[in-house]
């Protein structure tokens, strides 16, 4: 353990009188998840993507030289993760004996280090690892859970499940998932819809909402599959279900074509998931293209950006739901003023020594500080590459 004289020495004093610690230790690691059992949304029916099989992650591990430590995560589903390995890995030195506490100096110094690949895509969601591994420390360093830190409006969170209802699972599995999840705790449920037919898709839907009765909260999810003639038909038919929204009904960047929507339907339309920085998110905000707002903060570049976001959407007084990675967005879900939902996926738990509690249809922030996560031994076993900078304190 460095004491907080020799923390205050060279780079850190050099920073100024209020510097009290710096990174003096970085550790990357490449993660491949397997899956249980190939994935398929409409992407797949449409020809555009295969089924999924495994989903890559980033692991960024900080450790400073007053010994506090700070854990985060990006990832990639099919391509993608080893390029993210590989810019984090040619950035990583630009922390070296930096304050931890500045994360958002760091995060633009970071976008400066590899400026000429641009400020979205694979390069911010490199440095959105580092990003969610500096908050998690501040957190720790404070005692607090993340929500805590930011400033929770909530101690829990709506969640539904979604990884019950993809496309490749038969209707009367998906009626099976539906019951497991509900009676596990979890709040609503999102199935997933864009075959060829449409009238598959409400046959399918009919079945869910008779089962599951209309009080669940139900969502579904188009995965960008449809043209807008498709859109409007069917978010027509859609109405009589009671949904909560129809997710991503156009592609990601048609704007214009969402506001449209948007504004012809009385059910709410959801979208953001896919896009990879906050300019972008604007772009639907500024058009009126989304009721409900669905960043993903690994892919917008991590929570610094991830709040500036949450701004905006809370100035358009906008729903927010968080695609994916629960593990973070539970916290920032806590932090928003107007009441969100959280997405439930069970497939990053074995990544995890920890569980994240569920009961009366809401997902709950524990007192664990930070994330409140740790890295299980099942995960070091699936790690396939490996890099470090700098000394442990």
């Amino acid at each position: 353990m460095v004491t907080m004289t020799q923390a205050t020495t060279g780079t850190a004093r050099s920073a100024g009188g209020a510097t009290l610690d710096t990174i003096t230790w970085i550790k990357l690691s490449s993660v491949t998840l397997p899956l249980a059992t190939p994935v398929s949304d409409a992407k797949v029916l449409t020809g555009r993507q295969k089924p999924m099989t495994e989903v890559a992650f980033l692991f960024v591990e900080v450790e400073t030289a007053q010994g506090h430590q700070g854990i985060g995560f990006s990832y990639s589903k099919r391509a993608g993760g080893p390029g993210q390995f590989a810019h984090a890995r040619e950035i990583a030195e630009n922390l070296l004996g930096e304050d931890p506490s500045d994360i958002g100096k760091l995060w633009t110094k970071l976008v400066w280090a590899g400026a000429s690949v641009g400020r979205s895509g694979l390069a911010t969601q490199a440095i959105a690892a580092y990003d969610v591994a500096l908050w998690d420390l501040k957190a720790k360093r404070a005692g607090l859970p993340l929500a805590k830190l930011l400033g929770a409006h909530r101690d829990s969170v709506r969640c539904y499940n979604t990884s019950g209802g993809f496309l490749h699972t038969p209707t009367e599995q998906v009626l099976e998932n539906a019951t497991a999840s509900l009676e596990s705790g979890i709040g609503g449920l999102k199935i997933k819809v864009g075959h060829p037919d449409g009238k598959q898709d409400l046959r399918r839907l009919t079945a869910v909402r008779e089962h599951i009765g209309d009080d669940v909260p139900l969502m579904v999810d188009a995965n960008q599959q449809w043209d807008r003639p498709t859109a409007q038909r069917m978010g027509r038919a859609l109405e009589e279900f009671g949904l909560v929204w129809i997710e991503e009904p156009l592609d990601a960047y048609d704007a214009q074509g969402h506001a449209a929507l948007a504004a012809s339907l009385d059910t709410p339309v959801a979208t953001g998931e896919m896009l990879a920085s906050v300019a972008e998110h604007w772009e639907l905000i500024r058009q009126g293209a989304a009721d409900v707002i669905q960043p993903d903060a690994p892919r917008i570049g991590g929570i610094t950006q991830f709040l500036k976001l949450a701004a905006l959407a809370e100035h358009q007084q906008l729903q927010l739901a968080p695609h994916f990675a629960m593990e973070i967005h539970l916290h920032l879900a806590a932090a928003y003023p107007i009441e969100p939902w959280v997405e439930h996926f069970d497939w990053l738990e074995p990544l995890f020594n920890e569980r994240l509690a569920i009961s009366d249809g809401r997902m709950h922030v524990s007192a664990r500080p930070g994330l409140g996560i740790t890295l299980s031994e099942q995960a070091r076993a699936w790690t396939r590459a490996t890099h470090e900078v700098g000394k442990r304190a």
